[in-house]
């Protein structure tokens, strides 16, 4: 299934603690552990050194496993390093380490314009105080609002003032941890920029050569508005054919998702095989001279890598050339090529020039995609056998969707919560599409200059990308075309995929422990699922989210729940904020109702600003009420202080006795800051909503 003997698959077994070091590295970065780490790399490499050179004196065959138990424990610790030493707030010249006015900062990604920002990543290179320069490090992401800034291209140096602010956690449960997602591209500030507070310095200062790669990019995407005329054929056109998301319409993005097709839109190795192909049989003809093999390999090399560049040289993209160069250099030479040693290389290669690469998704996705294709395809595959030629090719392409899916399924499951239920249908629905686009696509950009051939290639690609968005949208629309809101824990995820393997290998190997370990691991996930949902159903709680200036509050009983809010269902902020916590709460059946209207549910009342939820009270402090006197104390467990009333916690506590203060954001930060003062003073327990995580409070 993997190999005869571990001696086929060297790379991958020296891969695995090289993982584990950068594993190791991302949970425990900080700088102080270096120099241990290094003193212990240095020490092991001492020993390791001095056994070879002392191999008969010592014995040390004798003892086999201590050299695989050094080698193991050497590269575990380089990939710590390695880590450590990637980690940009690590370095003693980072810009946040020092006070400046000023910063001087290069473009380095291609700036993006959506929703009224042009969003690009930039190296600092310089703080500037008092006219004072100091060379300096690390990346910012920046946001400006201003037309101007559409303008601005990859290199171009910026003079920008020095209000970085560190990118916010995820404030409500569930939410898209965006900074997380930052972290892990070695991003930890940003600022946000308006007409005025930038100023150009130079132009064209970042690498001539990826420089030269994104104008021709960008050429070629607009040589595709020439002739192309449906805004989303071009935006698919632009992101299958040359990596190029920015004009991608949410629509054909979930298009796309729910039906377990969303790979093609990210040019991976099915794409770079395609290239490949095409380029073995246009050079096919130098097969017949004597260097001729030896040329035709540099050629290919060159220009897949050239292609990689050109599509933003992607981890997925990184991870086909280097395998595809590989396997090109093993035939050229007539070498035997193990695939998982050369995937494993190409693996090892990328986190050599970036470990944090091992906790992006789509490097994880691609791996996993590969490796499922090179150990379960052939597993699958043997299960049926046709007799008919034709029906044996069409098995074998479901083969190879169920091995990518089934490998897959786990981790798509962790970070995106759902599952294609028609996705064996629709990736065969997608393969000669897309052969066909990529093929009149590369065509189009050859040729886009010869008027007659380039209007023949213009109108089937524009066809064939029609076709295979409505196919896909018909998919999209059928009847449980997908399954949502799975919300897996990492402990359940790791248990799916020992499930997988174990039964995987069981199939393969027919060793009856491995049935029992699966089934063992089958167990344990249905234990955990059902603990879960059995907590889900019986849980009572009032979460109080974090909605910058609007209001949220979420009522759940079991799988019900009322979500208090002036946010529609449809908004935005709803669905990345309130929807998110909603699935993972495991909640069937939500109702959301405005600030003024009155409820009457079995376990809810609100009558005006007072709300009853089983035995827990609580009182809506709007500006309605800013001038309200009570005769006697109302009683509430929690006080929602709402809308920016004019008043003081003294003039609230004459008249209601609270437990809890909750301030949202839609206050003033004046009034907020004056609350906080007069709650410390008063020693009133209380929760600041406004760029804080939200509070979820049990009712029982």
């Amino acid at each position: 299934m993997l190999a005869n003997h571990k001696g086929e698959i060297p790379v991958i077994i020296l891969l695995l603690p090289w993982l584990f070091g950068i594993t190791l590295g991302l949970s425990f970065i900080q700088a102080a552990y270096l120099p241990v780490l290094s003193g212990v790399f240095i020490g092991l490499g001492t020993v390791f050194i001095l056994l070879n050179l002392n191999y008969q004196r010592f014995a040390v065959y004798k003892f086999r496993w201590l050299g695989g138990l050094l080698i193991n424990l050497i590269l575990l610790t380089a990939g710590w390093i390695s880590t450590v030493n990637y980690y940009e707030l690590n370095n003693r010249n980072h810009f946040s380490r020092s006070a400046a006015q000023y910063l001087a900062v290069r473009i380095n990604s291609e700036p993006q314009f959506k929703a009224g920002l042009t969003r690009f990543t930039a190296s600092v290179y310089q703080n500037i105080s008092f006219k004072q320069t100091t060379a300096t490090s690390g990346t910012l992401l920046l946001a400006v609002k201003d037309n101007a800034a559409m303008g601005l291209q990859y290199g171009d140096e910026l003079l920008i003032p020095a209000t970085c602010t560190p990118i916010d956690p995820p404030l409500n449960p569930a939410e898209f941890n965006y900074k997380k997602y930052l972290f892990y591209q070695n991003i930890h500030y940003q600022v946000f920029l308006y007409p005025g507070q930038y100023h150009l310095l130079q132009h064209n200062r970042g690498n001539p050569v990826i420089a030269y790669a994104l104008k021709l990019r960008q050429q070629m995407v607009t040589s595709f508005k020439l002739q192309l005329h449906h805004p989303d054929v071009i935006a698919v056109a632009s992101t299958l054919i040359l990596g190029y998301k920015a004009d991608l319409s949410n629509d054909v993005l979930q298009a796309y998702s729910k039906t377990g097709t969303i790979h093609v839109l990210s040019v991976s190795g099915a794409h770079v095989a395609i290239i490949y192909f095409l380029l073995q049989w246009l050079l096919g003809f130098l097969n017949r001279y004597k260097y001729g093999k030896v040329v035709k390999m540099v050629l290919t090399i060159l220009l897949i890598w050239y292609y990689a560049m050109l599509t933003g040289l992607s981890p997925a993209v990184c991870r086909a050339a280097v395998m595809i160069s590989m396997v090109i250099i093993g035939n050229t030479f007539t070498r035997y090529i193990n695939m998982l040693n050369i995937l494993a290389t190409s693996a090892f290669l990328l986190l050599l020039y970036d470990p944090f690469f091992i906790a992006d998704v789509g490097f994880q996705l691609s791996y996993l995609a590969v490796a499922g294709l090179i150990v379960l395809q052939p597993v699958v595959y043997k299960w049926v056998t046709f007799k008919n030629k034709w029906a044996d090719k069409l098995w074998a392409l479901c083969s190879v969707s169920i091995a990518a899916q089934v490998v897959t399924f786990p981790l798509s499951a962790f970070y995106f919560h759902q599952f294609p239920v028609y996705f064996l249908l629709s990736n065969l629905l997608i393969i000669i599409p897309t052969m066909i686009i990529m093929c009149t696509g590369m065509g189009y950009l050859l040729f886009f200059r010869v008027p007659w051939l380039s209007t023949i290639l213009a109108w089937t690609l524009e066809n064939s990308i029609l076709f295979m968005n409505k196919a896909l949208a018909v998919i999209e629309h059928a009847p449980f075309a997908s399954i949502g809101k799975i919300w897996i824990t990492p402990i359940e995820h790791l248990l799916i995929y020992a499930f997988i393997i174990s039964l995987f290998y069981f199939l393969y190997d027919k060793k009856p422990w491995l049935l029992k370990l699966s089934m063992a691991c089958l167990l344990l996930l249905c234990i955990s699922i059902s603990f879960k949902v059995y907590r889900s159903n019986n849980t009572k709680s009032i979460a109080f989210l974090s909605l910058r200036k609007k209001t949220g509050i979420v009522f759940k009983s079991g799988n019900n729940a009322v979500i208090l809010s002036n946010l529609a269902d449809t908004a935005k902020v709803y669905r990345y904020s309130v929807q998110p916590y909603l699935d993972s709460s495991k909640i069937n059946s939500s109702k959301v109702c405005g600030l003024e209207d009155n409820i009457s549910l079995r376990y809810l009342k609100k009558q005006g600003n007072l709300i009853q939820f089983y035995n827990k009270r609580l009182l809506i402090f709007d500006t309605g009420m800013s001038n309200l006197q009570l005769s006697t104390k109302l009683k509430t467990d929690y006080l929602y202080i709402t809308g920016n009333p004019n008043t003081t916690l003294q003039q609230i506590s004459r008249s209601y006795d609270y437990q809890t203060l909750i301030i949202d954001g839609s206050n003033t930060q004046k009034l907020i800051n004056q609350l906080e003062t007069e709650a410390k003073e008063m020693r009133v327990n209380y929760s600041i909503l406004k760029r804080n995580i939200s509070l979820i409070a049990l009712s029982n």
